[in-house]
């Protein structure tokens, strides 16, 4: 009687070990997948990011050259479209990166290179435009910077 109920405890025992290692593998297995998921979607937003950026820059020296040649025709007016489509692509891509990204930097950074970029078009002639085009640019160089070791 006495080893049916040590054999009975241990096999109670052993169920209860079973179920406690297989329950803590599921939540590590969850976790990573999770953190997986995440560093995912960052890899995707921040490419999008800085991909919506650099159209969004090109369209503003687009809008800034064809105002500075013919200003109030046909062609600067597409061109001032042609960039407000890229601004709006670029401020949803913005919006993306403030939802997944929890470095404040980071966010800093993402938001300042759309600032940079915005202003652009403002340029009072040639060398304040490529000014303006270079931190525009270096302002995204430095959002990757921040961005690739949360994603690594």
């Amino acid at each position: 009687m006495d080893a049916a109920l040590i054999a009975v405890l241990g096999t109670l025992l052993g169920v209860a070990a079973t179920h406690w290692f297989q329950s803590r593998t599921t939540e590590r297995s969850a976790v990573l997948a999770r953190d997986e998921q995440l560093r995912q979607e960052r890899i995707t937003t921040y490419s999008a990011f800085a991909g919506a950026l650099v159209d969004y820059r090109h369209s503003q020296n687009d809008r800034w050259y064809r105002a500075l040649e013919k200003p109030g025709t046909e062609t600067a007016e597409e061109a001032r479209y042609a960039s407000y489509a890229r601004r709006r692509a670029a401020s949803q891509a913005l919006f993306r990166v403030q939802l997944v990204c929890d470095d404040p930097k980071t966010r800093q950074l993402a938001e300042s290179a759309y600032e940079m970029t915005n202003c652009i078009h403002e340029a009072a002639d040639a060398e304040d435009r490529a000014n303006r085009g270079a931190q525009a640019k270096e302002a995204i160089a430095l959002f990757i910077e921040s961005a690739a070791p949360g994603v690594r």
